[in-house]
């Protein structure tokens, strides 16, 4: 060791990305009481009325439309994917199949004009077209033409996950990662952060990546830690 060398120092790590994320599958989402939106979304024939899935953060909107997405590609189908956040103009490509639009409550006055077009482009040729936002509809802040198509069609109301699902989600992810979520992190995971399921799935990421770099096991002194960092880095009150 040279003289100059500290014993005992704990070094950060990077850790390496062992495997891929996983990647939105009807088969990795949880169905529980949405089995008929499911079920809908698996039976599509890229011809049908329009679908609209609404429910609150964690309900699973974008998990759905993503695996619809990457269901469709995988037959060989090219299909037209947007987000509120994504950048205007929106123009329909020769070869889509289907069209899908994420958070429409969000849309603001120049993506619901994109958003608009793209529907009254898709209607015409009989293409597919399912999208998604928090509140059903009726209650979208969005102009009357694009609300009316948007309720025009299937609406599916998605309902959150149960605790135990809940549970069962976490653990799923966490076997898949490697990472052995005992109880009490469990518990204290559910006590001290919000309960839906993507803030959960970005916590244990966090948390994964955290232990890694630290080469310790996930307990819940190390989420404290992590937490407690977090909380330093946010300026918020410790």
């Amino acid at each position: 060791m040279p003289a100059n060398a500290t014993p005992f120092t704990l070094m950060k790590q990077i850790p390496l990305a062992i495997g891929p994320d996983a990647q939105p599958t009807f088969d990795t989402y949880l169905t529980s009481a949405n089995a008929a939106a499911v079920a809908h979304l698996r039976a599509l024939d890229g011809s049908g009325a329009p679908v609209y899935l609404w429910g609150p953060a964690g309900s699973g909107k974008s998990h759905l439309l993503r695996a619809l997405v990457r269901e469709r590609q995988a037959a060989g189908e090219q299909v037209g994917s947007f987000d509120a956040a994504d950048s205007a103009p929106w123009a329909l490509q020769d070869g889509w199949t289907l069209v899908v639009v994420d958070r429409c409550e969000l849309l603001d006055a120049e993506r619901q004009q994109a958003a608009f077009s793209l529907f009254v482009h898709a209607a015409e040729l009989g293409l597919q077209w399912a999208a998604a936002g928090r509140v059903p509809p009726v209650d979208l802040p969005l102009r009357d033409d694009l609300r009316t198509r948007l309720a025009w069609g299937h609406v599916f109301a998605l309902q959150p996950l149960s605790e135990n699902e809940t549970r069962a989600a976490m653990r799923r992810e966490a076997d898949r990662r490697g990472i052995f979520l005992a109880d009490e992190v469990m518990d204290y995971l559910l006590t001290r952060s919000a309960r839906d399921l993507t803030t959960l799935m970005q916590l244990l990421d966090r948390m994964d990546h955290f232990a890694l770099a630290r080469q310790r096991q996930v307990t819940v002194p190390l989420l404290r830690l992590m937490l407690q960092e977090d909380r330093v880095e946010s300026g918020a009150p410790t």
